[in-house]
């Protein structure tokens, strides 16, 4: 079963159980695949399908930070309800010790020693940890502690 199969199944099971929160946030992935779709006209593959999935999750987060400067905690708890929504589609996210050795190995591979370098050791990270469910902002956050920025 595809991820958009999959996401459609459980919309309808969450529409029977009268589940109003994740209706929407089912109905929103739902839609987004099939734009995707239409822009590409072509049905998604399970890499992109993922890639959209990421995406969505990133967006959430980026309203949650602006929501938190705002000071609306409503908006914060629908964006973290959908995170969480969305997240269950995903592989299980890389660990923080896995993310560790990933970047390790990456300075070491480059040879970097100051914060000039980020840009290579950034690109070799994010091979290492491809398909591992890594957000990119925590990585560059590592990565930039490790370079002394």
């Amino acid at each position: 079963m595809t991820l958009k199969e999959q996401i459609t199944a459980d919309l309808t099971t969450a529409m029977k159980a009268r589940e109003a929160e994740r209706t929407s946030t089912l109905r929103m992935v739902k839609a987004a695949f099939m734009n995707r779709e239409i822009e590409k006209r072509a049905a998604l593959d399970e890499d992109e399908s993922l890639k959209l999935l990421r995406s969505m999750v990133k967006q959430r987060r980026d309203s949650i930070e602006q929501y938190t400067k705002g000071g609306r905690q409503d908006l914060v708890d629908k964006e973290q309800a959908e995170i969480e929504v969305i997240e269950a589609y995903l592989p299980q996210g890389a660990s923080a010790e896995v993310i560790e050795a990933a970047i390790a190995e990456a300075i070491a591979e480059t040879s970097a020693a100051s914060m000039k370098d980020i840009g290579k050791v950034m690109k070799a990270v994010q091979a290492k940890l491809a398909g591992k469910n890594a957000d990119g902002r925590t990585v560059s956050e590592i990565v930039k502690s490790k370079l002394g920025g």
